[in-house]
């Protein structure tokens, strides 16, 4: 578990997977997410059964929760995890408007920023936004990390295509 001063994360578990299909099934989700089809819930059981191991799957996903109550309000994924090269991509959402702009994401990232660079060793982090998402370029722009590409007209929801900006966090200086 990963502990900051108002909420924390942990590991996807089995009993998650009902509010875990909830989040990935919600329409409003899914230009974010890149979703297309719904999911099964055999799908999210698959999902949360590859997380066991890190370094063969090559993703991680954290469910935040409130450090008071324990409610769990989204997701974080690590993904696309190369040791080797020590860099892996990042994704959050938070499920619920009654806790976007409350400092949730920006908590959440900072834990898993130390975590990535101080008990993975990984070297980078990056993370993919849509153009027009402004409170993640926000986000991710407060947290230190800086935009290294755009892929114009890369990505499609509902008949409109977006560009989509790619974000980079160096985590160590070498």
């Amino acid at each position: 578990m990963l502990k900051g001063d108002n909420f924390y994360l942990r590991v996807v578990e089995k009993d998650d997977a009902m509010i875990l299909f909830q989040w990935e099934n919600n329409i409003d989700n899914w230009k974010v997410s890149n979703t297309e089809i719904p999911f099964s819930m055999h799908s999210i059981h698959q999902l949360i059964d590859q997380q066991s191991d890190l370094r063969t799957s090559g993703q991680l996903r954290f469910i935040i929760c409130q450090n008071e109550s324990d409610n769990r309000i989204g997701t974080l994924d690590l993904y696309d995890v190369n040791f080797k090269h020590g860099h892996a991509s990042i994704g959050i959402l938070i499920a619920s408007d009654e806790y976007k702009r409350k400092g949730v994401a920006t908590e959440s990232i900072q834990l898993v920023i130390a975590y990535c660079r101080d008990i993975l060793d990984l070297i980078n982090l990056q993370c993919f936004i849509h153009h027009d998402n402004e409170a993640s370029i926000a986000l991710f722009e407060h947290l230190g990390f800086q935009r290294v590409g755009e892929k114009n007209n890369w990505l499609v929801f509902k008949g409109k295509r977006f560009n989509e900006l790619t974000y980079q966090l160096c985590l160590k200086e070498l």
